[in-house]
């Protein structure tokens, strides 16, 4: 998708910051720089989640992106699996990303397919639904609370519907966490981001974006009812599962 030069991702690099990171419009201006260059193998995941929903659902059925930003990936995967004739439904509580969100479905035909809904991803009330999708979104969820969301989705899938889980991790082990954290810096470096924009945003990003481990992320699928749990994509600290509700 190409892009124009405004809006290309620079809203670190400044010397200072005043605010913790915000979902508002200057962010939605540049969020798909921002996921293309901060987010490693954030397409081939995409291309990945196709691959299961191809495989696991039925045509037509329920497909809900929960913080689903600019409807990237559900633009995306309609194109995908444009023969299938899934439901698209994103939800996200901002309405910047949102309002980008469907100008991105208009321009690619989408607007028919492709069902945006301004709301708080907590409340959400989404029954039978075959497949959600948490792309980043878990690790922006108070920690407390994430345990009891992952059952209320849980609640709401049909007997043998998915969770699709990526998250930003971290290691309890201190060495290789560093290791992981210097690599994923080298990542940003290659892809342009200066010293100063990386620094910069992780200070806004600290209060906010609250990672766990691997093994943290998997126990609290399995505490909400999920019996199997995988990952499906790692790379260092950056890790996608997918996670089963039983049929029965």
């Amino acid at each position: 998708m190409p892009k124009k030069p405004d809006n290309r991702d620079s809203l670190f690099d400044v010397q200072r910051i005043s605010e913790d990171f915000v979902f508002n419009e200057r962010v939605a201006q540049v969020f798909d720089d921002m996921l293309d260059r901060s987010v490693p193998f954030y397409q081939e995941v995409i291309l990945s989640i196709a691959k299961i929903i191809d495989s696991m659902l039925q045509n037509g059925e329920q497909i809900v992106d929960l913080g689903c930003s600019t409807g990237t990936t559900l633009l995306q995967l309609s194109s995908l699996l444009e023969k299938r004739n899934f439901h698209y439904t994103g939800i996200d509580n901002s309405p910047d990303m949102l309002n980008k969100a469907r100008l991105k479905a208009e321009l690619f035909s989408k607007q028919k397919s492709l069902n945006f809904i301004q709301g708080n991803i907590m409340d959400v009330d989404q029954p039978s639904t075959s497949a959600f999708i948490l792309n980043y979104t878990l690790q922006f969820i108070r920690p407390l609370n994430r345990e009891n969301f992952l059952t209320r989705l849980f609640a709401s899938l049909r007997p043998g519907g998915i969770c699709i889980l990526s998250e930003k991790t971290i290691s309890h082990h201190p060495g290789l966490n560093r290791s992981y954290i210097d690599i994923y810096h080298q990542f940003k470096k290659e892809r342009g981001y200066s010293e100063l924009e990386i620094a910069k945003k992780r200070e806004a990003l600290e209060n906010i974006l609250i990672p766990c481990s691997l093994e943290e992320n998997r126990s609290m699928l399995q505490a909400a009812g999920f019996v199997e749990v995988e990952p499906f994509f790692q790379w260092f600290n950056f890790v996608s599962f997918i996670a089963v509700k039983p049929l029965s």
